[in-house]
């Protein structure tokens, strides 16, 4: 009996344990989504050409050519680089890039940062000020409960030479080109199942974008991301507790990417977060 109580105990405190680590996670994932000029601050989405044009949100007349962002302020307008003033006279012509695929830099204007990026190919400004009624309104993100069943070992199975990977994205009409060094295969729910990686943010990551039989039901339809790191030998743990949303289930100002197709799981992955309160409606 003492045993059995002493095992019931220990499983008990295993799974706080696991919830409170969580839940602190997910604490600060929801801090660093919700700052101020993060991308729920985002209130509009421009491309640029090489047409000059005033931009809504943003000081300046903006326009690119052969990889090169242009900006001419007028009299009164003002943009700072890391705490810089940019303008020594108006009328002059302010200059950025090139900016790698997926970069970006950030300017300020009084209260409104703006982002110059380049996806897709494409050279974007996106600004973003705190009296967006996305960020003011913001009420957290739903999620499941943890569950540690969720949380598989994996193995990183490398190919033979990283592949380009082409896919879809959140906005009609662009594409991104990851590279992928490998796959992750694992088991849930009873099935073999892979899953294609892309290279992470920080080095020695992976991330993974997928779907599965929740997506369009109870977590968003286009994509979630789970980013994970290898150890040496190979070996990895996907919790999929830690499924987080990409800025694109939030707003319709996002150019997130889309799983490439062989990530689409026939299992459902009742874990992570769940569609937005913002999106509900959009089922």
């Amino acid at each position: 009996m003492s045993t059995h109580i002493e095992t019931v105990t220990h499983a008990s405190s295993a799974a706080e344990s696991f919830a409170e680590e969580w839940q602190e996670w997910h604490t600060a994932h929801e801090r660093q989504r919700a700052h101020p000029h993060g991308f729920l601050a985002v209130t509009h989405l421009h491309w640029l050409d090489s047409n000059p044009t005033r931009l809504e949100g943003a000081p300046g007349t903006w326009n690119v050519e052969a990889d090169v962002v242009r900006v001419v302020l007028e009299p009164g307008e003002s943009l700072q680089q890391d705490g810089v003033e940019l303008n020594g006279h108006s009328g002059k012509t302010l200059e950025f890039g090139p900016i790698e695929e997926r970069g970006g830099i950030n300017l300020a204007s009084g209260d409104t940062v703006i982002e110059v990026a380049k996806r897709g190919g494409e050279y974007v400004v996106r600004p973003r000020n705190p009296s967006n009624a996305l960020w003011r309104e913001y009420q957290g993100t739903p999620a499941f409960a943890p569950n540690a069943a969720f949380g598989v070992a994996g193995t990183f199975v490398p190919f033979e030479t990283p592949r380009p990977t082409t896919v879809g994205a959140a906005i009609e009409g662009i594409q991104h080109v990851y590279e992928a060094p490998g796959q992750i295969r694992f088991k849930l729910a009873g099935q073999e199942l892979a899953l294609t990686a892309f290279n992470g943010h920080a080095a020695g990551s992976l991330l993974v974008l997928f779907t599965d039989q929740t997506s369009g039901k109870t977590t968003y339809a286009a994509n979630r991301s789970l980013s994970v790191v290898p150890a040496a030998d190979g070996s990895v743990q996907l919790d999929f507790n830690r499924a987080v949303n990409l800025p694109c289930a939030y707003t319709d100002l996002a150019t997130c990417p889309l799983p490439p197709a062989e990530n689409r799981l026939p299992v459902a992955i009742e874990a992570g977060e769940k569609i937005p309160y913002e999106r509900q409606d959009q089922k």
